[in-house]
């Protein structure tokens, strides 16, 4: 098999609590989003810097009108941010807890794709 990089992944910062219903209910609103591909592709992108509407269309190779909507859905659940730039809508990730999600999913299923050995 041949030989992978993989960037290095931040080092995970832990919140020191046991987690209550509302908590287990908000992260798993969260994994719902990241279940559609293109979302999950759109945070990967976010993930690198900021982006506006016409160089995440072009990165990702989704129609713009999709890509509009999904940034919209992940504005409205608190993942991204937005600001104006003269006429550009510029987005962002909210956060480096979603940046680890995302990086930590894709190394998972590239794992699972790969086979290569799993570790912590």
């Amino acid at each position: 098999m041949p030989e992978r990089e993989h960037a290095a992944s931040p080092v995970a910062h832990h919140h020191e609590w046991t987690p209550d219903r509302e908590q287990f209910e908000r992260a798993s609103a969260v994994f719902a989003l990241l279940a559609d591909p293109t979302r999950l592709h759109l945070l990967w992108l976010l993930a690198e810097g900021e982006a506006d509407v016409t160089e995440l269309t072009s990165a990702s190779g989704g129609a713009r009108p999709a890509v509009s909507q999904h940034l919209a859905k992940l504005r409205l659940a608190d993942l991204v941010r937005s600001r104006r730039e003269g006429r550009r809508v510029v987005y962002s990730l909210r956060d480096g807890h979603l940046r680890g999600l995302v990086n930590e999913a894709l190394n998972h299923a590239d794992h699972l794709m790969t086979g290569e050995p799993w570790h912590d």
